[in-house]
């Protein structure tokens, strides 16, 4: 699945970062941590159903080649493995914080 590129502009962060809330500022908002978190969950299962659904048809025949099919399922297991990385590194930043004395 690829991804758009965008030219940068003024009112945009760069490389489409979203740009950080003060603390006390809603994260569930549009460009809140939590939003990107569930768009990326929703991407990585997304990538996965269609690397399933490209699994059965290639097994019945349907018409879905063997490259078409390894590159679906690389590709939902590159992207599962990269949010297991980014979860493994907030859940680190989370404790480190936590460890902090005040």
């Amino acid at each position: 699945m690829p991804f758009p590129i965008s030219g940068l502009s003024s009112s945009t962060a760069p490389l489409g970062v979203a740009p950080v809330t003060p603390l006390g500022g809603d994260s569930s908002g549009p460009g809140g941590f939590g939003s990107i978190l569930q768009d990326a969950m929703q991407k990585v299962g997304q990538l996965g159903d269609e690397a399933t659904v490209s699994v059965q048809n290639f097994l019945t025949g349907e018409g879905d080649d063997l490259h078409k099919t390894m590159l679906a399922t690389q590709r939902a297991d590159l992207a599962q493995e990269l949010f297991l990385q980014v979860r493994n590194k907030v859940v680190a930043a989370y404790q480190e914080v936590m460890k902090m004395q005040v």
